[in-house]
């Protein structure tokens, strides 16, 4: 059984149909790779499964619960939420606020921990990613591939059910993509379900275990990650492929 289903998801803005009927499963342990050109839905997608965007039709099964896009409530959106986390593109951190503190204000604030017990969690999140020595350094003392990885210890620090990662090496310089997909890696080892939006084919061959291709709106094609890249059925996923390759 799935662990999150999404049927006939649409979104437009104004004129343009950005989503256009789209569905997806995702079972527990999962790490589903998002591929697609500029433009092809795929972030928009991933905002409205976690209500960044309102999505204008379809409807999410999460944990066995319906929710119908349209009209879900603002209670059901913060249950949906606790149960997941987002890391951004360009890390969202708070510019004033040390790692620790942009690790564990989530936890204080909004689900009223204490702070000692927060504090905790956020060193341990903070060690698990390879920042035991940066608890005190604020995001401008910190490269990007650490500002980022202070995101995912701020996602994995609310024990979410699904991670849901909008191209979280794109902003990156090249050298410090590693650091990051090392991360992501050793989560999916640990069967984190993870949903992940992303330029990486080394990391949709080689660390998920399904890839869906997204173009214009609609998913074009979607497989086993070895199926995918091995055995590709359409011609634009062919020509995606190719051309990614030529450019890494």
């Amino acid at each position: 059984m799935s662990m999150l289903s999404i049927h006939n998801i649409k979104k437009s803005f104004g004129t343009t149909e950005v989503l256009k009927d789209v569905s997806i499963n995702v079972s527990k342990g999962d790490v589903i790779a998002i591929l697609g050109p500029s433009g092809s839905g795929k972030t928009t997608l991933l905002r409205c499964l976690n209500f960044l965007e309102t999505a204008d039709g379809g409807e999410m099964v999460f944990d066995g619960e319906r929710f119908p896009f349209q009209n879900v409530s603002k209670k059901d959106i913060h249950r949906i939420r606790n149960k997941t986390a987002f890391v951004f593109q360009n890390y969202n951190l708070f510019q004033n606020k040390t790692a620790l503190q942009n690790v564990t204000e989530g936890l204080i604030v909004a689900r009223r921990m204490p702070k000692e017990q927060a504090e905790e969690i956020g060193k341990a999140m903070l060690d698990k990613v390879g920042l035991s020595d940066r608890y005190h350094h604020y995001p401008s003392q910190l490269s990007g591939g650490q500002q980022q990885r202070v995101g995912i210890a701020r996602a994995l620090a609310t024990n979410p059910e699904i991670i849901y990662f909008d191209e979280p090496t794109s902003a990156l310089d090249p050298e410090l993509i590693g650091e990051v997909l090392d991360v992501m890696r050793q989560l999916a080892n640990e069967g984190m379900t993870m949903l992940v939006v992303t330029h990486e084919l080394g990391f949709a061959k080689n660390v998920s275990n399904h890839v869906i291709f997204m173009d214009s709106g609609v998913i074009v094609e979607e497989n086993s990650s070895r199926e995918f890249f091995e055995h590709p059925q359409e011609e634009r996923t062919k020509a995606f492929i190719s051309h990614i390759d030529r450019k890494s």
